[in-house]
């Protein structure tokens, strides 16, 4: 799953960048831009993800979700281990070309968390409270829909 890392154009100006119609990502300098992937026919929240420019141009070319995992420091299929993946039916971009937006459809379980839950946005923080070393989450109800160890083992994802 390699390919040469593509030369996305560079904006020349701040007006380019947010009204032009040149794609041109302005990756951090860890090479990357944050990705938010949202279920297509509810726009619900499923992840934030990492792309660098090998994964955002594989997630173009072939509609599948790629992503680049910080922790492993490896470009990564959605859904590549688990069945879990990730068609996308719409890309976009934000106003400064710096985060990404997919659009996508469940494969498998339909669980986009490697936890096993539907989101990774299963926990809510209190507001109004003040940040301790004790600020409780509170659960969402979002169960797991598969065993996380039954499917990658026991290494992290």
């Amino acid at each position: 799953m390699t390919i040469e890392t593509p030369a996305f154009p560079v904006a020349a100006s701040p007006h380019e960048l947010e009204e032009g119609t040149v794609l041109a990502p302005r990756f951090d300098a860890s090479g990357l831009v944050t990705c938010i992937a949202v279920d297509a026919a509810t726009g619900e929240v499923l992840m934030l993800a990492h792309m660098n420019a090998q994964a955002l141009a594989l997630t173009m070319e072939t509609g599948e979700a790629h992503y680049y995992s910080r922790s492993r420091q490896a470009l990564w299929k959605k859904g590549e281990t688990s069945g879990h993946t990730q068609k996308v039916s719409e890309i976009r971009i934000d106003c400064d070309q710096d985060a990404v937006l997919l659009k996508v459809t469940m494969g498998g379980t339909g669980a986009a968390c490697h936890t096993g839950r539907r989101s990774c946005f299963y926990r809510t923080i209190p507001i109004g409270a003040a940040p301790s070393a004790a600020t409780p989450l509170a659960f969402t109800g979002d169960a797991p829909r598969f065993d996380p160890k039954a499917v990658y083992g026991a290494h992290d994802h």
